[in-house]
């Protein structure tokens, strides 16, 4: 497994549906309300547009779409996650930020063989905790960098 899971992982856990996921935060710049988003034409379809956060314009994704989930509006809980990856800072729409939580690796299994809406290439492993499942997300396949590398760099 990545050694981003290895030993104590403190992670940011949000909602997309249902469903929880977990980002290590060390990977987490900020956690923001969505605000304006410019489009960009011929964008990948996942992709919203641009902000301009802080004087730095970052480009965002919406998670549902680029999961293939059912799209919604916006609501007081949706949040904009921006993560920093390689150099490059992108914001990812999600339903609801929920927690901070500290995952010990032993927590942490492979991910399973049949996943349903989501593709497993975007999952590094689920988290048991207690009754809660949290499906921890690899942000290199989901930011897919050697291919949208010159769309990111907005």
């Amino acid at each position: 497994m990545s050694e981003i899971l290895s030993g104590d992982l403190k992670v940011i856990v949000f909602q997309l549906q249902e469903e929880e996921y977990g980002i290590p935060v060390q990977q987490v710049q900020s956690i923001e309300k969505v605000e304006h988003i410019t489009r960009v034409p011929r964008t990948a379809p996942y992709i919203k547009g641009v902000i301009n956060l802080r004087g730095v314009v970052t480009p965002v994704i919406d998670l549902r779409k680029r999961f293939g989930l059912e799209e919604i509006e916006n609501s007081e809980s949706s949040r904009m996650i921006i993560v920093s990856k390689d150099d490059i800072d992108v914001g990812f729409i999600v339903d609801a930020a929920n927690d901070v939580l500290d995952i010990q690796e032993d927590m942490i299994e492979p991910p399973p063989e049949v996943v349903g809406a989501i593709e497993i290439d975007y999952i590094k492993g689920v988290a048991k905790l207690d009754k809660r499942l949290i499906v921890m997300l690899d942000l290199d396949e989901i930011l897919n960098l050697n291919q949208n590398r010159s769309l990111l760099n907005v």
